[in-house]
């Protein structure tokens, strides 16, 4: 019994920081796509989680995302949910075009979004300059606990 109290403690402590979502096979749902999402405990246990996000990110297919944002500004720290709408430049025309057609239906769907960020490329996302850039510009001093 202990055992299983033990884990269920430890599960609690665990959030989610990130997660993705894709269309299912026909094309006609958005569903959560399996093992892409970063869960986080109270010790921060991954590194970076923003640069882990990045690297979860398809090369050559549109994705819908949520990010869990933990910044501070010079008066005040903050965490604020990020939607994310990626279409690489590779990604096929269709899908592109199936992706922004229902972007505005998934965001509906989902509540407590803030900010909204739209990528095509790795470079526009790389680095937590465009996220921040977002969040408030040059009022933001910090980013997962990392000095900008």
């Amino acid at each position: 019994m202990v055992s299983s109290r033990c884990s269920m403690t430890e599960e609690v402590k665990k959030r989610k920081k990130a997660v993705l979502f894709c269309l299912n096979e026909d094309k006609k749902n958005i569903i959560l796509e399996e093992g892409k999402e970063i869960l986080v405990d109270v010790r921060q246990t991954v590194d970076d989680p923003y640069i882990a996000f990045v690297k979860m990110l398809p090369d050559k297919d549109c994705h819908y995302a949520l990010y869990d944002a933990t910044y501070e500004t010079k008066e005040s720290k903050k965490e604020d949910l990020v939607f994310n709408f990626w279409a690489p430049e590779r990604a096929p025309l269709e899908s592109k075009m199936i992706y922004a057609s229902s972007k505005d239906a998934i965001k509906k769907k989902l509540t407590g979004i803030k900010h909204d960020l739209q990528a095509n490329c790795y470079e526009e996302v790389k680095d937590h300059c465009t996220l921040a850039e977002k969040l408030g510009g040059s009022t933001v001093i910090s980013l997962q606990g990392k000095p900008l």
